[in-house]
């Protein structure tokens, strides 16, 4: 299904691809899921990268080992999510599960619910939040809670901007970037470019309710490269 996705930009000719969904590569493993993503980024003829392997990829960037999992999820899959980054050699140290009302449903948090809920946890100042799954609205929410602290603030979305503007060499603190990438590229310093499936180039974009990038354009004669995010 996925070579088919991204076969399928006609003579948009990509420079990079970040598959924009977590929960089913939870179930291949970080192994898995970098094997899957050498496989398209072959067939696609460009970098492609998911979600998930965007924020192992940021977090080490930051220099994050541990992290406190923020998870919409239904309990099975907030499992599945912890797996994942401890056998990526991230430790858990916590996770705090948010709730739409009184039931877990990602699409259907608000700004207000997300805040309130990270706040009343009560986390060290110190903790790298790791705000999972792309299906829920994290803009207006990180902007809130950046005023609380200093913390490192990650999201699946948040990653794949910044994991697509490193891959083509656009600084993620440069003028058209969004402040929540800015306050990451703090964090960051020079120790970007951390992905084996690097690529140079100019302005990019990806994400869909998280976070976003540049501006996108092909390879065959339009002025830069072009970054898409594939749901």
């Amino acid at each position: 299904m996925l070579p088919e996705v991204l076969g399928n930009f006609g003579g948009l000719r990509l420079d990079a691809a970040v598959v924009s969904c977590t929960g089913s590569h939870y179930l291949l493993t970080p192994e898995g899921d970098r094997a899957l993503c050498a496989e398209l980024s072959e067939r696609a003829g460009a970098p492609v990268r998911s979600a998930a392997l965007a924020i192992l990829d940021t977090a080490r960037a930051v220099g994050a080992e541990r992290l406190v999992l923020v998870s919409p999820y239904e309990p099975w899959l907030t499992e599945l999510s912890h797996a994942y980054w401890e056998s990526a050699g991230l430790t858990v140290d916590r996770i705090v599960k948010i709730r739409a009302g009184a039931r877990f449903s990602p699409y259907d948090v608000t700004t207000e619910e997300l805040v309130a809920q990270v706040r009343e946890a009560e986390l060290p100042e110190d903790a790298t939040l790791l705000f999972t799954g792309t299906g829920m609205f994290t803009f207006e929410a990180l902007a809130e809670l950046g005023r609380d602290s200093g913390r490192v603030l990650l999201t699946s979305n948040l990653a794949s901007a910044w994991w697509a503007r490193d891959t083509l060499g656009l600084p993620a603190d440069g003028p058209d970037a969004h402040p929540l990438l800015r306050r990451l590229a703090e964090r960051t310093g020079d120790r970007g470019r951390t992905s084996e499936l690097g690529s140079t180039g100019g302005a990019g974009r990806t994400g869909d309710r998280g976070s976003t990038g540049g501006t996108a354009s092909g390879r065959d004669g339009a002025p830069g490269p072009a970054a898409v995010a594939v749901p």
